[in-house]
């Protein structure tokens, strides 16, 4: 009974061999597959968490272009002084 154990060991050995070194093989790939999954979530997830800061760039931007508006029609109007009814410039 040993016997044919013994040789039912050295004719499967080398193929389970073969098996074992694939699978190792598989796996390696496999985790460097995940790790690439993983990374491009973290990646979006950030664009997502980061909308909060891009609609308060949005904000201020909004709010940066209505004072120059302001400050452009302010500067408008004290070009033109009550004392002179002519533009300046124009003699």
């Amino acid at each position: 009974a040993l016997f044919r154990l013994q040789e039912h060991v050295r004719r499967s050995l080398p193929e389970l061999a073969q098996h074992k070194s694939d699978m190792q093989s598989w796996e390696e790939q496999s985790q460097g597959a995940i790790y690439t999954v993983e990374y491009a979530c973290s990646a979006i997830k950030n664009m997502t968490d980061s909308s909060v800061y891009f609609k308060s760039i949005d904000s201020l931007l909004k709010h940066s272009i209505a004072m120059k508006e302001q400050l452009n029609a302010a500067q408008g109007r004290s070009t033109v002084t009550p004392q002179s009814k002519n533009p300046p410039g124009s003699s």
